[in-house]
């Protein structure tokens, strides 16, 4: 049983979040809280698994603050950042700050329970369009093909394989693969893909 606190100093979402997940069979939530202090309070006395942290907590300080304490802790939980925040600056920050994951509270429940389950194991979960901003962010800017072609190399697919699902030559595979190995400073398909997912362009689970 994956055991879930909700931080978020809004009630009703909280009380929707918990309706939600609690249809679930393998995840129950132990607990609520409303700003940093409750939420320290909450993780202190009850150890939950996984908090689901909003970003802004009204007046006191917010989401990035508080899972920075929270992960400062002798026995931390895993924090999944669930916002409605996008921007560049909420997302790194919330990352600096030792987040597993950052998912957008218009995700559908069936990608909330997938990105849970995958931080209870340890994997970093983020929404498409976060992983989208990070891409940018990370070093020389990889094109949206460059990183659906990463993708599909971590699913083992070989260059006549990649050019058919992609309805392009193999030399211009090739010539994609080229780009990456040199924006990435690898040479290898291997380690394209370690690169990859050590700047969080792919999750570890697409290997």
């Amino acid at each position: 049983m994956i055991r879930v606190a909700l931080v978020d100093d809004h009630p009703v979402v909280r009380a929707g979040v918990r309706a939600i997940l609690e249809g679930q069979d393998d995840l129950t939530v132990v607990g609520e809280a409303s700003d940093a202090r409750s939420a320290e309070q909450l993780v202190a006395a009850l150890h939950p698994d996984i908090v689901l942290m909003d970003l802004n907590l009204g007046a006191g300080p917010g989401g990035a603050e508080v899972t920075a304490r929270l992960r400062a802790l002798p026995e931390p939980p895993y924090v999944l950042v669930l916002t409605t925040y996008d921007t560049e600056a909420d997302i790194i920050s919330a990352i600096d700050a030792g987040a597993s994951g950052y998912l957008l509270k218009d995700a559908p429940p069936d990608d909330l329970f997938r990105a849970i389950r995958g931080t209870a194991r340890g994997e970093t979960v983020l929404a498409p369009a976060v992983a989208a901003r990070l891409v940018r962010r990370s070093g020389p800017m990889l094109t949206e093909r460059e990183v659906e072609i990463l993708g599909l190399l971590a699913t083992g697919m070989s260059n006549r394989e990649l050019s058919r699902k992609l309805y392009v030559s193999e030399a211009t595979i090739k010539s994609h693969l080229a780009h990456i190995y040199t924006k990435l400073e690898v040479d290898t398909r291997a380690a394209a893909v370690g690169r990859a997912i050590e700047q969080r362009i792919i999750r570890p689970d697409m290997s």
